[in-house]
C-alpha cells in the first residue's frame, strides 16, 4: 500500500487540471508506484504467491487503462510513456 502522503504527490504530478485525481494518466501513475512497491517486497520475499498474483493483477490493470488512452487519445498515451518512462 502507498502511503497518503506519496499518493498526493504521485497524483499533483499527473493531474490534468486542477482537481483531478481519476484521469487514466493518474491512475497509471498510481498503480504504477504500487506495482515498484510491490515488486520490491517480492525480491525479498520470494514464496508470497498471494502477492505476486496482486501484482499481475495490477500489471494487468496498468495495460488495460495504457491500451484505453492510447485508443482514446494517442498525444496523451505518448506523452504519459514518455512521462513515465514505460517505453
Amino acid at each position: 500500500m502507498l502511503a497518503t502522503k506519496k499518493k498526493q504527490t504521485i497524483i499533483k504530478k499527473n493531474q490534468v487540471h486542477e482537481k483531478d485525481t481519476g484521469s487514466t494518466e493518474v491512475q497509471v501513475a498510481v498503480i504504477s508506484a504500487q506495482i515498484d512497491e510491490l515488486a520490491k517486497h517480492l525480491k525479498k520475499h520470494k514464496k508470497d504467491n498471494s502477492s505476486r498474483r496482486g501484482l499481475i493483477k495490477m500489471v494487468a490493470d496498468r495495460r488495460t487503462h495504457l491500451k484505453y488512452l492510447e485508443r482514446k487519445n494517442k498525444t496523451r498515451y505518448n506523452a504519459l510513456m514518455k512521462k513515465m518512462d514505460l517505453a
